[in-house]
């Protein structure tokens, strides 16, 4: 058995021969383990899943949501108004608080989720042979030193070091990235080899494309590849969003302020003999007042818009906070592979001896054709022999298929050899000759060749790496059919052409044979007739480099994240536009030669990072995020998922996008474009607009509420409004005016400006000055009103529900210049928004009521008022409108 001691030296098992291997783990390379050496070492390194991460218990994760600064001003206004007899409104904000806490747990919780899918993906069945015997037990009972087989369709149950693979290739983009299968050998490879390039090594939770194999088990459960994803996955910070961010920050002076005024109230008026009773009423109205009791439910119902809006844009929102967090994010880290490419390798280009030919369409479905030079339509029919040649090389010479599922045209085998069965379809090939043998593929042999049977006599199809098939040739096929010499140094130049575009080009041949005996390697060589080259490659989804484009005209910084192959990643960039501005091409190994202080002006300059790691992803993210950036991640594949997690926000796929990304993510594409990030920025800025223009409604009637109460403890007069009017005028305005906020159109030009500094303030000193006005025109207006009417001889409760109305006209008024923070209403449309109207038409029934109805006189101590009251209170509401409209043109570029 493999000491503890050894088994930790040994990071991994690339680079040692099978033999060393073999005695480190004390297996058979053939027998396998017995049965009571596994049971053995079972109890010993445990089952082959990933570890249950330790997390608080239910009751202390939803009390754990209490624990915030705006949840501490809402249990006080809840524990106030409840003191003050006002069960009603007691009852909606503990509501409130209930609401949060609820959907904080909930969003807490899914992230145990995305530990939940990593852990699915290993349990599933292997075959593995044990005391000379295959049989087929439980993955989560293989140990160290198993002797594992897999065969195509398989997924790996632990990572392998293979002792006997046979024409295997493995699908390992959701570990590393990469966007082709990776053929697998035994050869030994150096220590500081990458995992994406461990060919000797099958890694668990991978896919066996072709081919078989048999490996021996270096690492199980939480040591495996998938298991070092895992926990960065459960160690990756889950961060605060700008908008919780600044909201924590604005809920601790909100509450220091209120508390203080409070205080001060209370001190002054005992200070000037007032009945400490009397005062600790005053000191509560205060509080009651200053305290925004609408603005958590307006935040998350304006979230909650936002998040339909999305949807309808295929943006599916997990968690509310990520809608705003996309309106101010300034880097997005996108993923290659399925993100801004379809993930479906495609034939776009085809030269033969007889001319070259352009693809058109992207992925597996047959949309598209092949053109010629001049853009005439080919069909395999029609077209000249090196072309149809070549068109049948590629479906003859194949052994993928391909299938339809829920609408999609899928894959079966080798992605290149399905690319080459949709050319075949594109041209219309009508079918293929009856195989009768193959000579497979293999790493060393690298090139595929089949035997047909074709009206009596054979054809010899052959297919692979430009060179391997170049040295099978001695002629080439003419435009006319007739065979001629090989111009080897004429296909090479052009293989070099297509292959500095990114393109994987794959060189096809023929021949005809008389008989069966005649198809061997040996027999081959020197024998085939060089037909064309197929040229292909992933291509970008046909919106992404519009997408970036627009990105771009918004500020925000597209940064190309993969674990592909530089040259891959560095065509598809050039594509999208990525290089054009500038930025190189950094690899994962030229980061991890970097120095610290290197590392982030590298970051700066460069706009791919090719053949990265998991951990380089995410050590990616947190050095965007320590510079003070907004940083989206888009991603599809397990590897994903830690950056995924430790992102401001986090996109997934939701087609393509493997389930432990879309749980770490906080949005899940449902189109998997990347050009419906665009429009997800563009809602998400709409949405922090609306929440600013919110906040800057609703502030300025708290402050000037609760300087009218300090205002009259200060001079010993009457309060001008009750609490209970005080509470009133909060609930029902927010309710029928600020929400109605939440239903504004997005602004003209929103996706022209820069993105939100993240260090800016939720206000800024404009909105703060706007804000100060607004309450001084409350606080003296209704001062003055509450005055006024005394004056002229109205009773105490005439002349608050003047005060009262005041107050709530003002806030109506006030509300259309809100619906743009540097427009004019009259400019934006006083219309655009029927939302708004039906509010107004709501509040002013209420006002009405409260103002006229007895039993609603009897509630808040209010009385009926005259005409004449009526018009003062508008007169004050359009004055102050007008000084707003002033302060708005004067000021308008401060904000």
């Amino acid at each position: 058995m493999p000491t503890t001691e050894r088994t930790e030296q040994v990071s991994s098992h690339h680079d040692l021969p099978v033999h060393e291997v073999v005695l480190l783990l004390e297996t058979d390379p053939a027998a396998g383990l017995s049965e009571p050496q596994a049971r053995d070492r079972r109890s010993r390194f445990g089952p082959n899943t990933l570890p249950q991460t330790r997390s608080a218990g239910p009751l202390l994760r939803l009390l754990r949501q209490l624990h915030h600064p705006l949840i501490y001003v809402l249990l006080v206004s809840g524990v106030v108004t409840l003191v003050l007899g006002e069960r009603v409104d007691s009852t909606v904000i503990f509501g409130v608080v209930v609401v949060n806490m609820i959907v904080g747990f909930v969003q807490e919780s899914r992230a145990e989720a995305a530990l939940d899918a990593l852990r699915a993906m290993v349990r599933t069945e292997a075959k593995v042979i044990r005391d000379g015997t295959q049989r087929t037990v439980p993955s989560a009972d293989l140990v160290p030193g198993d002797l594992v087989v897999v065969e195509a369709g398989d997924r790996v149950p632990a990572d392998l070091r293979l002792v006997r693979p046979a024409e295997l290739a493995v699908d390992e983009s959701a570990l590393t990235g990469e966007s082709l299968p990776v053929t697998k050998d035994e050869a030994v490879l150096p220590p500081a080899t990458a995992v994406a390039d461990r060919h000797n090594m099958l890694h668990s939770g991978t896919l066996v494309t072709s081919g078989t194999g048999v490996g021996i088990a270096v690492a199980t459960g939480a040591e495996t590849e998938l298991g070092e994803i895992h926990r960065l996955v459960g160690s990756a910070d889950s961060l605060e969003t700008p908008l919780t961010r600044k909201l924590a920050w604005f809920s601790k002076v909100l509450t220091v302020v209120i508390l203080a005024l409070a205080a001060v109230s209370f001190g002054v008026g005992v200070a000037r003999g007032e009945s400490p009773v009397e005062m600790f009423t005053a000191a509560v109205a205060l509080a009651v007042g200053a305290i925004p009791e609408g603005l958590p439910a307006a935040i998350t119902i304006t979230l909650a818009i936002g998040v339909a809006r999305m949807a309808r844009r295929q943006a599916v929102i997990r968690r509310l906070p990520a809608v705003e967090t996309l309106g101010g994010t300034t880097v997005i880290c996108t993923d290659k592979t399925g993100t801004l490419t379809e993930n479906q390798m495609t034939v776009c280009a085809v030269w033969t001896p007889g001319g070259s030919y352009e693809v058109s369409g992207a992925g597996y479905a047959a949309d598209g054709a092949v053109l010629s030079e001049e853009g005439t339509v080919m069909t395999a029919e029609a077209a000249p022999a090196p072309l149809r040649s070549t068109l049948l090389a590629g479906a003859a010479c194949n052994d993928a298929a391909l299938t339809s599922r829920d609408g999609r045209v899928e894959v079966v085998g080798d992605p290149t050899e399905g690319a080459m069965l949709v050319l075949a379809r594109k041209a219309a090939l009508a079918g293929v000759p009856a195989r009768v043998a193959t000579i497979p593929f293999s790493s060393e042999r690298q090139y595929m060749a089949t035997l047909h049977e074709d009206t009596g006599s054979y054809v010899v199809f052959a297919k692979g790496a430009v060179e391997r098939i170049l040295g099978l040739c001695t002629a080439q096929l003419g435009p006319d059919g007739v065979t001629r010499p090989l111009d080897a140094a004429a296909v090479q130049r052009e293989a070099e052409t297509l292959a500095a575009q990114g393109l994987r080009v794959l060189a096809t041949a023929m021949t005809r044979v008389g008989d069966c005996g005649a198809f061997t390697e040996d027999a081959l060589r020197g024998t085939l007739v060089f037909t064309g080259l197929q040229a292909m490659l992933d291509p970008p989804r046909p919106a992404a480099a519009a997408a970036v484009r627009s990105c771009r005209d918004a500020g925000i910084a597209v940064k190309m994240i993969t674990g592909d192959h530089a040259a891959t990643a560095t065509a598809i960039a050039r594509r999208l536009g990525l290089l054009d501005v500038g930025g190189g091409v950094l690899t994962g190994a030229e980061l991890a030669a970097l120095r610290d202080e290197e590392f982030p002006a590298a970051i700066e300059r460069t706009a791919v990072f090719a053949r990265v790691s998991p951990e380089q992803k995410l050590r990616l993210v947190e050095a965007l995020q320590a510079r003070g950036d907004v940083v989206a991640m888009t991603g599809d594949g397990v590897n994903d998922a830690p950056a995924l997690r430790q992102a401001d926000i986090g996109v997934a796929m939701g087609k393509s996008g493997t389930e432990v990304a879309k749980e770490a993510g906080d949005m899940v594409l449902t189109d998997d474009d990347f050009a419906t990030i665009e429009a997800a920025v563009e809602e998400g800025r709409g949405v922090f607009d609306n929440l600013t223009k919110f906040i800057v409604w609703t502030l300025p009637t708290n402050m000037a509420e609760g300087l009218v109460i300090l205002a009259a403890i200060l001079v010993g007069s009457a309060l001008p409004i009750l609490p209970t009017q005080i509470l009133w005028i909060n609930m029902t305005t927010a309710v029928a005016l600020g929400l109605m906020l939440a239903f504004e159109p997005k602004e003209r030009g929103i996706m022209l400006r820069a993105p939100r500094d993240p260090h800016r303030a939720l206000l800024t000193r404009g909105l703060m000055l706007r804000i100060g006005l607004v309450s001084a025109l409350l606080v003296g207006g209704s001062w003055w009103m509450f005055q006024w009417e005394l004056g002229a001889g109205a009773s105490l409760e005439q002349a608050r529900t003047a005060a009262l109305n005041l107050f709530v006209m003002v806030e109506l008024f006030y509300l259309f210049s809100c619906r743009s923070l540097t427009r004019s209403m009259w400019r934006i449309g006083l219309f655009s928004n029927r939302w708004i109207l039906g509010g107004v038409t709501f509040q002013i029934l209420g006002q009405l009521a409260i103002t006229y109805v007895p039993v609603m006189q009897r509630l808040f101590e209010t009385a009926p008022i005259g005409t004449d009251t009526w018009l003062r209170v508008l007169g004050v509401a359009l004055l102050a409108s007008l000084v707003v409209a002033i302060d708005k043109r004067l000021r308008r570029e401060i904000l």
